[in-house]
C-alpha cells in the first residue's frame, strides 16, 4: 500500500501528469455540463456521430501535415451544422442524420489512413487517446476552450433550460430556438475535438453521456444534475489517471472504465435504497 501511494506521489510530481490533469478535468468539466442538456434533449449520440466526423478530419489533417486541433475544430463545426440543417431543413430524422454522418466519417477516415503512409502510431493515438502525451499549446487551448464552453453555458443557463425541457414553450417565450440549438451544437463540437487527446474519438461520446446519467440516477433538480455530474466527471479522470499509473494501462481507457464503474455502482445503489 505504501509503494503504491509513493507511486502517486511521485507520478504527480511530473510535469507530464500535471498538464494530463489540468486539460483532462476542464475537459470534463465542459463535456459533463454539456452532457445533461444533450441526453435530455435526446440528442445524445450526437457525441458519437461527431467523433467520427473527427476521425475523417484528423486523418485529412496528418494526410496534409496539419495540425490535427486546429483542422478539426472548423471541420467539425461545418458538419455539426450540417447535421442541424439536415434535421431543421431536410425532415430527417436526428439519429437517422447522426447514423449517416457517422458511418461516412468513418469510412472516409478509413479510407484516407489506407492511402496515406507514415502516421498510422499518430492515428492510432487519437483513436484511443493519448493524454499523457499532451502537448503544451493543447494544455493551453483545452483550458480556453473548455473555459469558454463553461461560461456560454452559463451565460445561456434560462434559455437553454427552458429549450431543454419544452421547446414549443421556448418558442412561445420568444427564446431564439434555432439560434441556440446552433450553439449547442457548436459548444459540443469543440468540446469533442479537445477531448479527443484525452480519450479518442472511439471513448469520447463517454465523456459526455456517463457523468449525466449517472448523476440523474440520484439528483434531485436540475442543478444538482449538473453539479454532480461536473463533480463524477473530474473525479472520474482523476481516478482514471491515478489507476493507468498504478496498473499501467491505457489512460483513456482507464477514464471510460471508472465512469462505468461509477454509473453501475451507483445505479445499484439508487435502486436498493431508492434514493429517488
Amino acid at each position: 500500500m505504501n509503494y503504491i501511494i509513493e507511486l502517486i506521489v511521485k507520478s504527480f510530481q511530473y510535469t507530464f501528469i500535471q498538464k494530463a490533469v489540468l486539460a483532462g478535468c476542464f475537459i470534463a468539466l465542459s463535456s459533463s455540463v454539456l452532457g445533461v442538456f444533450l441526453i435530455l434533449k435526446r440528442f445524445a449520440l450526437i457525441g458519437d456521430g461527431l467523433a467520427h466526423v473527427s476521425f475523417a478530419s484528423i486523418s485529412i489533417a496528418l494526410m496534409l501535415s496539419l495540425s490535427p486541433l486546429f483542422f478539426s475544430i472548423p471541420f467539425v463545426i461545418i458538419i455539426s451544422l450540417f447535421m442541424i440543417y439536415l434535421v431543421e431543413k431536410g425532415n430527417i430524422y436526428q439519429d437517422t442524420v447522426i447514423g449517416l454522418l457517422s458511418s461516412t466519417g468513418i469510412a472516409c477516415g478509413v479510407i484516407i489512413a489506407s492511402i496515406s503512409k507514415g502516421f498510422n502510431v499518430d492515428i492510432f493515438s487519437y483513436l484511443f487517446g493519448s493524454i499523457l502525451s499532451i502537448e503544451n499549446y493543447e494544455v493551453i487551448i483545452s483550458v480556453i476552450l473548455s473555459s469558454l464552453v463553461i461560461m456560454i453555458i452559463v451565460i445561456l443557463y434560462n434559455p437553454l433550460v427552458s429549450l431543454t425541457f419544452d421547446q414549443d414553450f421556448a418558442k412561445v417565450s420568444k427564446i431564439k430556438v434555432s439560434l441556440i440549438n446552433h450553439i449547442l451544437i457548436i459548444l459540443t463540437s469543440v468540446t469533442i475535438v479537445i477531448g479527443i487527446k484525452v480519450v479518442g474519438t472511439m471513448l469520447i461520446s463517454s465523456l459526455i453521456i456517463f457523468p449525466a446519467i449517472t448523476s440523474l440516477q440520484i439528483s434531485k433538480s436540475f442543478r444538482m444534475t449538473i453539479l454532480f455530474a461536473a463533480f463524477l466527471s473530474v473525479l472520474s479522470v482523476l481516478i482514471g489517471i491515478v489507476v493507468s499509473i498504478i496498473l499501467d494501462l491505457p489512460t483513456g481507457a482507464a477514464i471510460v472504465i471508472v465512469n462505468a464503474i461509477l454509473f453501475i455502482t451507483i445505479f445499484i445503489v439508487n435502486k436498493v435504497l431508492k434514493i429517488k
